[in-house]
């Protein structure tokens, strides 16, 4: 009977073993809105802003007593998150708050001083997922940069790294690149949360603001999402889940290329592929390299929006066996140079883009002078292995986790 009994504990989810992570949101109510008394607030947020049982911050915030929630601000898709990708996102109203929304993603990417006016304080609540090229970044680090010019307070409600913050992978951003999707100076996969890059980006920009980060509670480094506690939700109308969230730092870089990455399918990120691709030939050239943590299925789809939209694609879904192991930027290198092997007149990249998603030019550079896949990704991790030790320093987690905040100015 005790051996039974032994045996069911061992079966226990990963989930069971970890207590249910208290967001920055939770964490601020606790404490019964101190930071936020007799200040007129705006709020940074979308769907994703919610607390540990889904309710959201806009509504929280707009009854909290003692707190002026007077201005709202979206990101890409939208304040609800239902714009497409790269869809201009146009300033409107909440109907549930009745508060104005402004777009930091239509005329202007920024909150101008205009938009600031008679704000106390910015409050930023977003969920990332881990990938530099996804754009609710770089709206946090546009704000704190306006945040400072303009002498407002800052405040970070900080959310877990749904694909952990112990792995990193790729180059870090090279100075050289400055753009909406490549802005902030760290590595393809960074295993930093929205707090601990708002920290990063102030102090190496040496920003003269503000800034407060409502700490978690419970969350650890090494947390994959469902380790949490915490229901996912949708980031955006492509990211749906934590396979595709994990994947998306490799996948997702084939968006400067002519192949489909399932956008306008039911698995967008989970599934690539494209009319002219061999699909079957493909997946026998993939087992020849090192991939760990990967399988891959030949997998046919028409999407029915986005590249190649109403055409048959052969394409193959990536499946994730071992995610500790997997390593989606290394699997990036392998299927671009896999593709360059069997299509090199069909498969072509966006060469003026590829830089924003490998960090730098220098991935143009090592396919040119042959270097096979595995040499590049050693490159690639030793540069990964730099950016892990020159983090530590703005790093909240693994630190000091009796912290409930971090303010630095």
């Amino acid at each position: 009977m005790k051996r039974a009994i032994f045996i069911s504990v061992l079966m226990l989810s990963s989930q069971a073993l970890w207590a249910k992570v208290m967001l920055g949101i939770d964490v601020l109510e606790k404490n019964k809105f101190d930071l936020l008394e007799g200040k007129s607030v705006g709020l940074i947020t979308n769907h994703t802003g919610v607390n540990g049982q889904g309710k959201s911050t806009i509504d929280i915030l707009s009854k909290a007593p003692g707190v002026k929630l007077v201005k709202l601000f979206s990101p890409e898709h939208g304040i609800r998150g239902d714009a497409l990708h790269g869809q201009t996102v146009v300033d409107g109203k909440d109907p549930v708050s009745g508060l104005s929304v402004l777009s930091l993603y239509g005329r202007t990417q920024r909150p101008t001083p205009e938009m600031l006016n008679g704000i106390d304080v910015l409050v930023f609540d977003i969920q990332d997922i881990g990938t530099r090229f996804y754009t609710y970044t770089t709206t946090l680090a546009y704000a704190l940069e306006e945040a400072a010019k303009a002498g407002i307070e800052f405040i970070v409600l900080d959310r877990p790294n749904p694909i952990t913050g112990s792995i990193v992978e790729g180059e870090p951003l090279d100075d050289s690149i400055n753009h909406f999707t490549a802005y902030l100076r760290v590595p393809v996969r960074h295993g930093m949360t929205v707090g601990e890059l708002a920290n990063w980006h102030c102090k190496t920009k040496g920003l003269k603001v503000k800034l407060t980060v409502v700490m978690m509670q419970g969350w650890q480094r090494e947390m994959w999402w469902e380790n949490t506690g915490l229901k996912f939700r949708p980031t955006s109308p492509n990211i749906r889940t934590v396979t595709a969230a994990t994947l998306y730092p490799g996948i997702g870089g084939f968006e400067a290329t002519n192949l489909s990455v399932g956008r306008g399918t039911s698995r967008p990120f989970e599934v690539f592929g494209a009319p002219w691709l061999n699909a079957k030939v493909l997946v026998s050239r993939l087992s020849f390299f090192r991939t760990p943590g990967f399988e891959f299925q030949s997998a046919d789809f028409k999407p029915k929006s986005d590249l190649y939209a109403g055409e048959e694609c052969q394409g193959i879904k990536v499946i994730l066996k071992d995610r500790e192991a997997a390593r989606p930027v290394d699997l990036f290198v392998v299927i671009f140079t896999a593709l360059q092997e069997l299509h090199p007149k069909k498969f072509k990249a966006r060469w003026d883009e590829m830089p924003r998603i490998t960090g730098s030019d220098r991935f143009e550079d090592m396919l040119e002078r042959g270097q096979s896949a595995e040499t590049i990704n050693t490159q690639w991790r030793d540069e990964a292995q730099k950016f892990i030790e020159k983090r530590k320093e703005y790093l909240l987690y693994g630190v000091d986790d009796e912290e409930e905040e971090v303010v630095t100015e």
